[in-house]
């Protein structure tokens, strides 16, 4: 096992529990990503919402993510939306995957917590 550095080891740990902060200074390109592609910020983060489903990717993404898009003005029906929308193509596993991502992340109940 390797020696790691404090500093290392709380950034590693910030960017996989999705600590805005962090990934603000480590990934830091945001806002400059938007305005590159041309999109509006409530399109930009609703295509991002639909990347994550694509790449299934882990649920520190998505609760990061999702904080930008509400705070963008993206709706959690929008994000359903979206999840509809992409279904077809990333299919029925991924599309299961995702929505548990997108309801922890919004901190709604499961149906076996009710």
């Amino acid at each position: 096992m390797s020696v790691v550095g404090a500093d290392t080891h709380q950034t590693l740990s910030g960017i996989s529990s999705g600590k805005a902060d962090i990934l603000d200074e480590a990934i830091g390109l945001r806002e400059v990503d938007r305005e590159w592609s041309g999109l509006d910020a409530r399109t930009f983060a609703l295509v991002k919402i639909a990347s994550l489903i694509a790449l299934d990717a882990p649920p520190a993404s998505y609760a990061w993510q999702l904080g930008n898009a509400l705070a963008d003005g993206v709706t959690p029906e929008d994000v359903l939306g979206v999840l509809k929308a992409v279904a077809p193509q990333v299919g029925g596993p991924r599309t299961i995957a995702a929505a548990a991502e997108i309801m922890a992340a919004l901190g709604l109940p499961f149906d076996d917590e009710r």
